[in-house]
């Protein structure tokens, strides 16, 4: 099967998007895997697919796959490259769209300087919502908010770290670090992502709050490895430092991959992502049936 293609990136986080308005391409893990593979397929974190509104008021529905193939709730960097390719491609000509996604409706808007602007919603810290399994753990009181204290395997000798717990749509642990740089992210990142605490998994962040108005990331992302940014992971990250008393309402967020500015004015409200969306190249590329 011969499909269509368009290689685009957002601060790095690399995608492959497909257009499936005009009918269902019907892949299959394996040949989402296949398309994601940097070596046999185009290669990216996340491949991304537009299908047809499913519902009035709904202008599209938004599906993504990590390249281990499995599907995700929501991906932020995604999600402005997913503004600009509808627009690019002329499925809209609007200057904003509501989005169907896993977890909710979300709303990119972009912008005169031809960055993107995405309405992520409002995060969730309950933890059966998260999910994150609780049970007999004692909350650390950081700011306004809390930690949780998480050791990261069964030995008596296993490092334990402390992570803030939320939702973007899609499950996070936010930990704050000295120096990026030198953070374990290769180590510990695998052993969060598959903590037993977290039972679909989890994005594991690192933050180093440089001030109160910008930070530096790392987020070794589920199902992906350590990517060049994470929109959800930012979000989360800065929720995570205002909540914690650490940051404002406003911060910069640098990433491997480049800036992303997050805003956000408190529990109940919206997070606001404005970021880069980039076209790369376009292509067409044979998946096999069975690859």
């Amino acid at each position: 099967m011969r499909i269509r293609f368009t290689k685009m990136q957002g601060a790095g986080n690399d995608f492959v998007v497909l257009d499936e308005t005009r009918g269902s391409l019907a892949l299959t893990p394996a040949q989402y895997r296949f398309l994601g593979d940097r070596h046999f397929g185009v290669g990216a974190d996340q491949i991304l697919t537009v299908r047809p509104s499913p519902s009035p008021g709904i202008d599209f529905q938004y599906v993504i796959h990590n390249s281990d193939g499995g599907e995700v709730e929501q991906c932020g960097n995604g999600a402005r490259c997913f503004m600009r390719f509808v627009r690019e491609q002329g499925l809209t000509t609007k200057d904003a769209v509501r989005v169907q996604t896993l977890s909710g409706v979300i709303e990119p808007r972009m912008g005169a300087d031809g960055r993107v602007t995405v309405d992520m919603g409002a995060p969730v810290f309950e933890p059966a919502q998260v999910p994150f399994d609780a049970a007999g753990l004692t909350p650390q009181s950081e700011g306004s908010w809390h930690t949780w204290h998480l050791a990261l395997s069964t030995h008596a000798q296993s490092a334990i770290i402390s992570v803030a717990v939320l939702s973007m749509g899609n499950p996070h642990a936010v930990q704050v670090v000295d120096n990026v740089d030198t953070a374990p992210v290769a180590l510990q990142g695998p052993l969060i992502e598959h903590h037993p605490r977290f039972p679909q998994r989890v994005n594991a962040g690192f933050m180093q709050v440089v001030s109160r108005s910008q930070i530096r990331l790392r987020v070794f992302e589920r199902g992906a490895g350590e990517t060049l940014a994470c929109g959800t992971g930012a979000c989360a990250a800065v929720v995570a430092g205002i909540r914690l008393g650490l940051l404002d309402a406003r911060v910069d967020v640098d990433t491997h991959g480049g800036r992303l500015t997050i805003e956000w004015a408190g529990v109940g409200q919206p997070v606001l992502m404005t970021g880069p969306a980039v076209t790369v190249f376009e292509g067409d590329i044979e998946v096999p049936e069975q690859p």
